[in-house]
């Protein structure tokens, strides 16, 4: 009822004569990629209120009618959508520069991003260049990565007593979810540079979880906001409240780290416990300087990037490993090869790979890759936007408009559209420990 009401409203401030308008407009404009015919506003809102699974079919449906770039009028600047790896590869590579900046975001990503000051939705500029050199280089770099060795093991250790523990039952493993979660404690230590409880790593996940899967419920907010926080001024508080709930609890967490930041520094005699202590993701940021801004990043925006990072990483690594396992229950003449390389390497009786022997399997190597290739995380980049008007496959897309590339008790390997591009029907599996020979 409450959409309804909006588009009512929206449809009584004249919309239409603006709509009338922008036709008469555009009419006059370089060709846009073609686009479905839907009704002003009425369409508008429509495809906002799509979740990523519906709005990925209903493109992947209009790439067959209308060819591999199509446009859909998505609020106040056209949404340009390209399904051919040939046109993405020039957009993302060989005219990266033009492609390279992010729309505006909207209202609700505003809120969520602390006014786009995170890596997924900064403007191009020197802003945007410090966060994306600071997660490169200060804790995805090679020699930093190797540094967090210690909380590998330590989370491979909390996997493997699961699977143990469960295994004693006898009934299959839903897999999936002690992948994620497993996945999520590795990212809070990175993230934190700490071994959370248990407890405070699931109110972490839980309200990072209940953003992630109420997201599309808010998508309607983003069409008019200054008329959507009074006609929905309920949802809009149900969000708020939700982003406020995950501010209470990270924010204690930057807290933390900053006290023992200062204490470290007060410290004349730092070596003791030298060997305790790593930099975190958290740590890097407290001392960015924002170039344009000249200032330090705030508590908001800190928590902002730190959601980016646990986000980020946890559902698209999660996803790929269950495929990857899948893959190997579906074809066991594949995990049998594989078992045989990792013999060879390790040596018989060895029940755990050592990091430093893996860049000596390359069949294993080639078994992710393949996994990564037959079914990618997400088959839609984030956003861009150009940074002129340019020309792509024959047809224009403005600099105030945005863009996106897009890219199923026998073991199933059909697809579902979540977050991420999950299995429809998760992993289950029996565990058993193999007998040798």
């Amino acid at each position: 009822m409450e959409i309804w009401l909006l588009v009512l409203i929206s449809l009584s401030l004249c919309a239409f004569l603006k709509a009338l308008f922008n036709h008469v407009f555009l009419s006059q404009t370089p060709n846009l990629p073609p686009a479905p015919f839907t009704f002003p506003v009425i369409g508008n809102i429509l495809w906002i209120r799509k979740s990523t699974s519906e709005l990925e079919r209903a493109i992947r449906s209009l790439n067959q009618k209308l060819g591999p770039m199509v446009t859909l009028h998505m609020g106040s600047r056209p949404a340009i959508f390209i399904a051919d790896r040939s046109l993405a590869y020039i957009a993302l590579i060989q005219k990266g520069a033009v492609f390279a900046n992010r729309p505006p975001a909207p209202a609700t990503s505003r809120v969520l991003g602390s006014n786009q000051h995170n890596i997924s939705s900064s403007f191009y500029g020197p802003t945007w260049r410090l966060l994306r050199r600071n997660l490169t280089s200060e804790i995805l770099h090679p020699s930093r990565v190797k540094t967090f060795g210690h909380a590998r093991k330590w989370v491979l250790n909390i996997l493997m007593n699961q699977f143990k523990l469960l295994s004693k039952s006898g009934d299959p493993v839903r897999v999936v979810d002690h992948f994620q979660y497993a996945m999520f404690c590795l990212l809070v230590f990175m993230c934190f540079g700490d071994k959370l409880e248990e407890k405070q790593i699931q109110e972490v996940e839980q309200v990072q979880r209940r953003l992630v899967v109420n997201i599309s419920r808010f998508n309607i907010l983003n069409f008019w906001p200054s008329l959507s926080k009074i006609v929905l001024r309920k949802r809009w508080a149900e969000f708020l409240q939700l982003h406020k709930d995950r501010e209470d609890v990270i924010l204690p967490l930057i807290s933390a780290r900053k006290k023992l930041k200062e204490q470290r520094l007060g410290k004349l005699n730092m070596e003791e416990n030298k060997d305790e202590y790593v930099l975190s993701y958290v740590d890097t940021l407290l001392d960015l300087q924002l170039p344009d801004e000249k200032r330090r990043l705030n508590d908001l925006e800190i928590v902002s990037l730190c959601n980016e990072f646990l986000n980020g990483g946890t559902d698209t690594t999660t996803t790929a490993l269950q495929w990857i396992m899948a893959n190997l229950v579906k074809y066991p003449q594949i995990q049998e090869k594989l078992l045989l390389e990792i013999k060879e390497v390790v040596g018989e009786g060895e029940e755990v790979v050592k990091e430093d022997d893996l860049q000596k399997m390359p069949y294993l190597k080639a078994i992710i890759l393949e996994g990564l290739r037959r079914h990618p995380p997400a088959r839609m980049v984030l956003p861009h936007a150009v940074t002129e008007d340019a020309v792509l496959g024959g047809f224009l897309v403005p600099k105030n408009g945005t863009w996106k590339a897009v890219d199923g008790d026998d073991i199933d390997l059909s697809e579902k559209q979540e977050l991420t591009i999950v299995m429809k029907n998760p992993l289950r599996a029996h565990l058993s420990r193999r007998v040798a020979g």
